[in-house]
């Protein structure tokens, strides 16, 4: 009995002098994150300096994300042969000048996904284009005050792996751009024409409209984020109009690598109706198609997204 109270006192002891080891190092831990924390606040204040001095700043992060699998003899699915596979691609770069009386800011954005399902005893398809988005665009502004300037933009936009131009859509216009801090961008061009291009018959038309941007880009530490709202309000109809968002958020791992979540929403009537004759006509070559103001089309909210590996240039 007494061996026995012994031991019991004695890991009670040892059970205190962990805890009471654990909370001191706890207490030694605390000093040493707030340290952190001040530094990195003062690391990301001096990196605000250094982004606003005048110069270029070049900058390119991207995500790759897939996923593969095969199934044999797999009887409790219905298919039960089948090998699958998913590719997605993003990169966003820019090359932005910036001096005391005018700047000048590029950007580009590419987003390729590949997916492919193929079942035994049926024809295999291999991989087939999925996600296609291609944007670029260039913005040049005269600065009246530090966060105001008269400003061109040059921005298009189409798909690169399938009909490339087809559609293909080129904004040109000229109007103002605000900056009300450093790492957002905001631009109203109430004068602004809408190129659409396309081959053959197609409901697809260009017209005279506003364009509004909205550009916030940012990194803190190891977190690099940019959001991207690119809209056109048509003067002439607003089945013409249409609006494209984009989002991108990269966390870094280790040394370049991270991992990354992109996604977007897009909305276009055009595109819409589009889609819906191609479907009509395959089925019934003799059919009328639809117009773009006809209500019998959905225009619904386009989206996509992609989670994977991110590599920093």
């Amino acid at each position: 009995m007494k061996r026995l109270i012994v031991l019991g006192a004695a890991i009670l002891l040892t059970i205190s002098a962990q805890a009471q080891t654990e909370e001191e190092l706890k207490a030694q831990q605390a000093p040493k994150k707030a340290e952190i924390a001040k530094l990195q606040g003062e690391v990301n204040s001096l990196q605000a300096q250094i982004d606003a001095l005048p110069g270029w700043k070049y900058g390119a992060f991207g995500t790759i994300g897939g996923n593969f699998s095969k199934f044999n003899d797999w009887y409790s699915q219905g298919a039960p042969n089948v090998s699958s596979g998913n590719i997605g691609i993003t990169g966003n770069a820019f090359a932005n000048k910036l001096e005391e009386k005018y700047f000048w800011r590029n950007s580009l954005s590419v987003n390729l996904g590949w997916v492919k399902f193929d079942e035994e005893g049926e024809e295999e398809e291999g991989f087939q284009e999925a996600t296609d988005v291609f944007n670029v665009s260039s913005l040049y502004g005269y600065k009246l005050t530090d966060k105001i300037a008269v400003s061109a933009l040059g921005e298009y936009r189409t798909t690169l792996l399938n009909n490339f131009n087809d559609p293909g859509y080129l904004d040109l216009g000229v109007g103002a751009t605000w900056t009300p801090i450093p790492n957002l961008i905001v631009v109203v061009h109430p004068l602004n024409y809408n190129f659409v291009f396309s081959s053959g018959d197609s409901v697809f038309e260009s017209s005279l409209g506003a364009k509004i941007v909205a550009d916030y880009t940012r990194q803190i530490g190891k977190i690099a984020f940019k959001s991207n709202l690119s809209a056109f309000q048509s003067y002439e109809s607003s089945d013409l109009s249409n609006f494209t968002w984009i989002n991108s958020f990269s966390y870094k791992l280790w040394n370049q690598i991270g991992v990354g979540f992109e996604f977007g929403l897009r909305g276009n009537r055009q595109e819409a109706v589009n889609f819906a004759n191609n479907n009509l006509l395959a089925e019934d070559p003799t059919a009328i198609p639809f117009e773009v103001g006809d209500s019998a089309v959905d225009n619904k909210i386009q989206s996509y997204y992609l989670l994977g590996l991110t590599y920093a240039f």
